[in-house]
């Protein structure tokens, strides 16, 4: 990419923030970083900075605890006090949680992140799910909208394929970050109190012995409980989806979720720019599509000739990075503001575009599977 583009946010400040899975950031778990607290003045300064005239300390985690009981109780009438009141008492807050969510990996330049998710071995054990699971894997394409490949990414940049769904349970996870984790308690308390309502019958197993990540992002999918609530389907319809052991409800879950934020079937997700010589980036609101590809032409950004065939009034963004060999610049379009609802991280978006090419590349080299392993896939089974 050219280095005369012109703009001193040539690099997006990339802020993490909660979203459907681990996130949800883990590398993929959306969390959010700590709000800076205000500086205290220096003593001995002369500082002329006014105190407030009133101090209001902090609610302590057993008063928080409480309010939080009462206003769960009111929200859900049918809850009972000594079973919640039980549940909180089995919670045990962990350190390490706490610790994980101070160095979230998307807090990285793409030039750091890309390698995690664009290894040699990880598109290979990719494009092998694919191979494994394809008959499965193009049912779900084919009712939701949303490929294959991007549906294996997804689990591939979340899980590692489902080996690495997280090792702490939900209920710490959720409870640490609600009542120990001051900027962000409001949301972790909001998902602590859906997962407590959430009826039994919709979970397959007793809501202590789940686990997930350590922002409290559950399954395969990584979905925070909120998103579990609203997009988690069963594949067959009979019986609550499973996300942590059933790969048809994971698959279709991740594609429910995916297809109710607007994916567009067989729409384009992301390009590399060719940045003119006096190329110039507009502002730039996340991965918003702010523009058109006409508009982002007219300012000296254009695109390969796939992209170019689009209208040129198909709503587009950029997406300016910092990669291995310097600065590039991305045209994003719609598909990948959708992305960007499961994990709000534009690095997380641009990862899981780039595995999902990486994987269908692989796949397409290899040629068919075997006919055991297609019928393996048929069947639905790991």
């Amino acid at each position: 990419m050219r280095r005369s583009i012109r703009a001193s946010s040539g690099l997006l400040p990339l802020v993490l923030l909660l979203c459907a899975g681990c996130a949800t950031q883990p590398a993929a778990v959306p969390a959010a970083a700590s709000a800076p607290s205000p500086a205290a003045a220096p003593a001995g300064t002369g500082s002329t900075v006014p105190a407030p005239a009133t101090t209001v300390a902090a609610p302590t985690p057993a008063r928080s605890r409480a309010a939080f009981v009462d206003r769960l109780l009111r929200e859900h009438p049918q809850l009972d006090r000594a079973h919640i009141e039980r549940l909180l008492d089995q919670a045990r807050v962990q350190p390490a949680i706490l610790a994980a969510i101070a160095r979230p990996a998307e807090a990285r330049s793409w030039q750091d992140y890309r390698p995690i998710f664009l290894r040699p071995t990880r598109i290979a054990a990719g494009a092998a799910f694919y191979r494994a699971h394809r008959a499965l894997l193009e049912r779900i394409a084919a009712r939701y909208g949303v490929p294959p490949q991007i549906l294996v990414a997804i689990l591939g940049v979340e899980t590692d394929y489902g080996r690495n769904t997280g090792g702490y349970r939900v209920l710490d996870a959720l409870y640490t970050l609600a009542f120990h984790y001051p900027p962000r308690a409001a949301f972790f308390q909001k998902e602590l109190g859906v997962f407590l309502s959430l009826p039994r019958e919709a979970l397959p197993a007793p809501r202590a012995r789940l686990r997930g990540s350590y922002a409290g992002a559950m399954g395969w999918c990584q979905f925070m409980p909120s998103s579990f609530a609203l997009y988690a389907v069963s594949a067959d319809g009979r019986g609550p989806a499973d996300i942590w052991t059933a790969l048809p409800d994971i698959l279709a879950s991740t594609a429910n979720y995916l297809a109710r934020h607007g994916w567009q079937r067989g729409a384009l997700i992301a390009v590399r720019a060719r940045a003119g010589a006096d190329a110039a980036l507009p502002p730039l609101q996340g991965s918003v599509p702010l523009y058109t590809l006409g508009r982002l032409a007219a300012r000296g950004f254009t695109s390969t000739a796939t992209a170019s065939a689009l209208p040129p009034d198909t709503p587009a963004t950029l997406l300016p990075v910092q990669g291995e060999d310097g600065p590039e610049v991305w045209i994003t379009l719609d598909n990948f503001r959708v992305i960007t609802r499961y994990n709000s991280s534009p690095l997380y978006a641009l990862a899981v575009t780039e595995l999902a090419a990486a994987i269908a590349g692989e796949v397409d080299r290899a040629g068919p599977e075997p006919a055991a392993t297609a019928a393996a896939a048929a069947a639905g089974r790991p």
